[in-house]
């Protein structure tokens, strides 16, 4: 885009070309939700607009390739967000799926792919780069298909994202041996290699250092004395800075910007940086398909037609073959391989950058270079393709959204989250009572059944900040965490605490880690969902049995009494103390899961 604007900053004497500006936005604004409303997905839909407007379509565009370096810091946004979830507690508990997975899936999908070049009569270097190059997956593709399948936060999107990780990671070493297999690339000494690999530790040290003593208190004092706009440039510097900083170091720009996102997921100021940084990373990101999609050369393409029609299906079948060969050896099951093989079958945005450096090394021709990356652009193209094939031949319930209302400015009284099992019943004491309540929920069918018994409720996912202020979180009374999944309502505690310190919250839990994590998190009160049902339930098996039912409520007490000390023991950290207190009495000796 770069090259575009300076043409079009020419053309105008220095001003900016606004009619390209307009096209891009019009063609996102037209394709996109065409592709989604027919069922392509938006990530096609942008690719097909590329194309549309580049240079072997409309013609409004000549450097699809300028764009797509641009709009790289879409990619270099969206993991800054992955990395402000990935607390340093969840990252160092991935870290036998990085380097476990991640490690055999890459190294196998190597040896498997440097075969289709070597089978073609290319060299054995050149051969190694570009099976290499399609090994390293589509972060951009793969990231927002999870966003919008509603995957990340799932075990299977944590798997995938641990790939991807690992893929970044790899992308230094890479770039390292193609420099070494580059003719006279086995003459640099090793003092140029240690040299190397003390700017990049050195790249990172400075970033943690920065991370850990620096950001925090810039934040504070920017939010003490800035105004907004203030802070979304602090935002972004943070981000871009982090970006330089580990490319300077010879590192990968998307890796920084995760890092930084990494050492400031703990930090009070996580979510209003995320609220900051969504509006830039969705844009740009957009922008790299779109540039994706004008980079397609189809005059490439039809002059080395039978070579990319051999090595796209080769590359595509023999990835999609040792991604899910591996999932099965690790024991994953076959519907999460499929999906898996299915979303990581694509070559990514990272070999450009590989294939630039063996193009400038001399490993790969400059036709070799543009017969690649047209393979991958085309196998960017393929993927959302073959993810609608995957859906239809094994579908996933798709909830209807007819008749469902996006939430607006709501003013209840109370703030409830979640309308499945437990927010039905909580919802009836309080409407009994006369309590003004704002329902929302994220399940469309959930909406629709309780619209047929009166209820009123906006759809609305509870657990981002915008929904919550949008839903009136910040004018409420209370606020009631309940809604279906676990990892939900630690995010609803979470936020509502940091952005709302002076609402009370209520939260649901679902079971004893979960609610010792609620509490940790400031929730004002929690309770595990089977917990009293559970109680009732033994208390009329004791009567049933034999007991009175006087005997009986005084054993529950005493149960009650004594689960509720050994968890303040827990939520104080005397974790073992409060085992020994269960232990003490031999009916409890079973545990707690509950």
């Amino acid at each position: 885009m770069a090259t575009e604007m300076a043409e079009a900053a020419a053309h105008h004497g220095g001003g900016v070309d606004l009619d390209l500006v307009v096209v891009l936005l019009a063609a996102a604004v037209v394709a996109v939700p065409l592709f989604r409303r027919i069922g392509l997905g938006s990530v096609l839909g942008y690719l097909a607009a590329g194309l549309a407007i580049g240079p072997w379509g409309l013609g409004f565009f000549h450097d699809g390739q300028a764009i797509i370096h641009f709009a790289e810091l879409g990619v270099v946004l969206f993991l800054f967000i992955i990395g402000l979830e990935m607390q340093p507690s969840r990252l160092w508990a991935m870290r036998g799926e990085i380097f476990g997975l991640g490690a055999l899936q890459v190294g196998l999908a190597i040896f498997a792919l440097i075969w289709v070049g070597i089978a073609l009569g290319y060299p054995i270097e050149a051969s190694f780069v570009a099976g290499t190059g399609f090994v390293l997956t589509s972060t951009a593709i793969v990231m927002q298909m999870l966003d919008e399948r509603g995957q990340m936060s799932q075990p299977k999107g944590r798997r995938i994202i641990a790939v991807l990780l690992f893929e970044d990671l790899a992308i230094v070493p890479l770039l390292a041996l193609v420099a070494f297999l580059a003719p006279g690339g086995e003459e640099a000494t090793l003092a140029d290699r240690l040299t190397s690999v003390t700017v990049g530790l050195g790249a990172i040290l400075a970033l943690v250092a920065a991370g850990r003593w620096l950001l925090d208190p810039m934040f504070r004092l920017l939010a003490r004395f800035g105004a907004r706009e203030v802070m979304t440039a602090a935002a972004l510097l943070v981000v871009l800075g982090a970006a330089v900083l580990m490319d300077a170091g010879g590192l990968s720009m998307a890796m920084g910007a995760f890092l930084a996102g990494v050492l400031l997921s703990e930090s009070s100021f996580r979510h209003q940086l995320e609220t900051e940084i969504e509006p830039f990373r969705g844009l740009l990101l957009g922008l790299f398909f779109l540039g994706v999609g004008m980079a397609l050369d189809l005059a490439i393409i039809a002059q080395n037609w039978v070579v990319i029609a051999i090595s796209v299906p080769a590359f595509m079948l023999l990835k999609m073959a040792v991604i899910y060969g591996v999932a099965r050896f690790l024991k994953t099951d076959r519907a999460e391989a499929l999906e898996r093989t299915v979303l990581m079958a694509q070559g990514g945005e990272f070999a450009f950058v590989l294939y630039a450096a063996a193009t400038q090394f001399g490993i790969l021709t400059p036709e070799w270079n543009a017969n690649l990356t047209a393979i991958i652009i085309i196998s960017m193209v393929l993927t959302p393709l073959m993810i609608l094939l995957h859906d239809r031949l094994a579908p996933r319930p798709q909830p209807s959204m007819d008749g469902v209302e996006p939430v607006g400015a709501l003013s209840g009284r109370v703030l409830l989250i979640g309308f499945g099992r437990m927010g039905q019943i909580v919802s009836q004491p309080l409407l009994e009572r006369g309590h003004s309540l704002s329902i929302i929920e994220s399940d469309p069918q959930a909406i629709r059944d309780g619209a047929d018994f009166g209820f009123k409720v906006w759809y609305g996912d509870g657990s981002r900040l915008d929904i919550l202020h949008a839903a009136g979180a910040g004018g409420a009374s209370l606020i009631i965490a309940a809604p279906g999944a676990r990892a939900a309502v630690t995010r609803i505690v979470e936020i509502v605490r940091h952005e709302f310190p002076l609402v009370p919250v209520l939260a649901r839990a679902f079971d004893r880690e979960h609610a010792l994590e609620l509490v940790a998190l400031g929730a004002d009160y929690q309770i595990r969902e089977t917990f009293e049902s559970a109680l009732s339930m033994g208390r009329e098996a004791l009567v049933r049995l034999g007991d009175s039912p006087e005997a009986a409520d005084e054993t529950m007490a005493r149960i009650r009494g004594r689960d509720a000390d050994r968890f303040a023991l827990e939520t104080a950290g005397g974790i073992y103390a409060g085992r020994d207190l269960m232990l003490g009495n031999a009916g409890a000796s079973q545990g707690d899961g509950h």
